[in-house]
């Protein structure tokens, strides 16, 4: 399905190596901010208490915070949950205190403010449990960035197996740039996030792939430069490309405004990522197919492979 159909192929790669050079000092700038900043891990990574409040009116989340701060808990995350009558908080860890005692200590400053709170449940989650799904969930994005470069090196062929990864990687780490830069909240909804934009930003380079291996095997294009079939591959993918992530944003962005604190990191992770998936899908991706010298040899050569493995 098409809304329009460009009929002049747009120059992409003309403009690869500015956009290049944009991508590479934004990456630069994750990474050093990473290496110095890191991430500010949420209580799921870190350990700590997790509580479930409810009111008979809506909550007051600033005077919540408040209450926190008096405890010592400055860095409490204070958010509604479902309604505007429920109300979340995450504790850290803190030394000497039972979960049991932080949550009536919690409690017992909430009733000073207002009577009508209710303690729905509490959860504690050890710093041990939160270190095993920080390094889990690593493993995870591992095996997962593993398993992509496998199946591209075997659909296609090995060019575009490491630049697809490559591109990837790097909408991942723009993402985790951007948490460690601002300082957001890192939690496991977020790590959920990054592992989505990895699978849907692949999606969009198997689609920009896929076709310029048409084009290497369409006759029209049998003595067109490689720069211009690629172009041609970016450009008929366009209306695709607007439709499919015109609509997911658009989803994104519902929970992004109505959401509420609970999924703001989380759409606010994926918007990101979408953004920067079109992005190194074009101008990350694609150019890395033309400098690492891919040509139309490369392609049929792996489809005579593949017709003798069926003989």
């Amino acid at each position: 399905m098409e809304f329009f159909r460009i009929k002049k192929d747009i120059p992409f790669m003309r403009h690869a190596l500015i956009f290049n050079v944009i991508s590479m000092i934004t990456f630069v700038v994750a990474v050093v901010s990473l290496a110095t900043k890191g991430l500010h891990l949420g209580v799921d990574f870190t350990g700590g208490t997790v509580m479930e409040v409810s009111y008979s009116q809506p909550a007051d989340l600033n005077k919540i915070r408040d209450a926190m701060a008096k405890l010592g808990f400055t860095e409490a995350s204070v958010q509604n949950f479902g309604t505007t009558k429920d109300v979340l908080i995450r504790l850290p860890v803190k030394q000497g205190v039972t979960s049991a005692k932080l949550s009536e200590q919690v409690l017992g400053e909430l009733k000073g403010i207002d009577g009508s709170v209710n303690l729905k449940r509490t959860e504690f989650v050890g710093p041990q449990v939160g270190k095993e799904l920080l390094e889990g969930g690593a493993m995870a994005l591992l095996f997962v960035s593993l398993g992509i470069v496998f199946y591209l090196w075997l659909r296609f062929e090995w060019k575009f197996g490491v630049s697809a990864i490559i591109a990837n990687l790097h909408d991942v780490v723009i993402i985790l740039g951007f948490f460690s830069l601002f300082q957001w909240e890192f939690s496991l909804p977020v790590l959920a996030a990054v592992l989505a934009i990895l699978g849907y930003s692949v999606n969009e380079s198997v689609v920009v792939m896929d076709r310029v291996r048409e084009n290497f095997r369409n006759r029209r294009f049998r003595a067109t430069p490689v720069p211009q079939v690629i172009d041609n591959a970016i450009t008929a993918t366009m209306s695709r490309t607007i439709i499919t992530h015109g609509c997911t944003q658009l989803m994104v962005c519902s929970m992004l405004i109505f959401g509420g604190e609970t999924l703001h990191y989380f759409a606010l992770a994926l918007t990101i990522g979408i953004c920067f998936g079109i992005y190194s899908s074009v101008f990350v991706g694609s150019p890395l197919l033309m400098w690492l010298g891919l040509r139309r040899e490369d392609l049929t050569r792996v489809e005579r492979k593949a017709a003798d493995a069926v003989v």
